[in-house]
């Protein structure tokens, strides 16, 4: 890789990065998380996962895709979902019960699964530009909705999310959040 490509590699990884991070920031804020939303993908600047975005970079999809493809592995997206509460991959453990040889999903804390939810609305936003639609991100989820590891309720809620966004648009979706999904400290948890 030349000295030029590199660079441009790293001013497209960041800005993409930033510009990211500023969207699901503005989105958590818009329901209320604001702790989530400052906080959201910081794991994203550590040379783990930096470097390979930076390599990888393309500007239309995730570098983490690119890296499994070249690796058969993405060693950038294993250390990101072990930090980031906000990905369902995060919550995949053997059950406490039953058979505890196959992995599971197990039930995310509410506050996560509408970052999940800020999260994806952001990524389409960022990735199909003037392309963008409010049913991307349920698109996205439906193209692989087969091979999750999700526990059910947690899947319900995220699909109702991004069903009632595709259906119903942003402002209302959020309010809904809001007033609804997070309307007392007790669904925060």
């Amino acid at each position: 890789m030349t000295f030029g490509k590199i660079c441009h590699n790293f001013i497209g990884h960041l800005r993409t990065v930033n510009a990211h991070k500023m969207m699901v920031m503005k989105h958590c804020f818009k329901v209320g998380l604001y702790k989530q939303g400052i906080l959201h993908d910081l794991s994203k600047f550590s040379p783990t996962e930096f470097i390979p975005g930076v390599i990888y970079f393309q500007g239309n999809r995730s570098p983490n895709n690119a890296q499994r493809e070249d690796k058969g592995y993405s060693a950038a997206w294993l250390h990101h979902k072990g930090r980031n509460k906000h990905h369902y991959e995060y919550w995949i453990d053997y059950p406490a019960k039953g058979d505890n040889r196959a992995l599971a999903g197990m039930k995310m804390p509410t506050k996560y699964v509408v970052e999940m939810f800020c999260d994806r609305v952001a990524a389409s936003k960022i990735y199909n530009k003037d392309k963008y639609t409010d049913a991307d991100a349920l698109n996205y989820y439906l193209r692989g909705i087969g091979h999750y590891v999700i526990h059910p309720e947690t899947a319900e809620l995220l699909h109702k999310l991004l069903k009632m966004l595709a259906e119903k648009g942003e402002d209302y979706t959020f309010n809904y959040i809001r007033t609804n999904v997070l309307k007392n400290k007790k669904n925060q948890k």
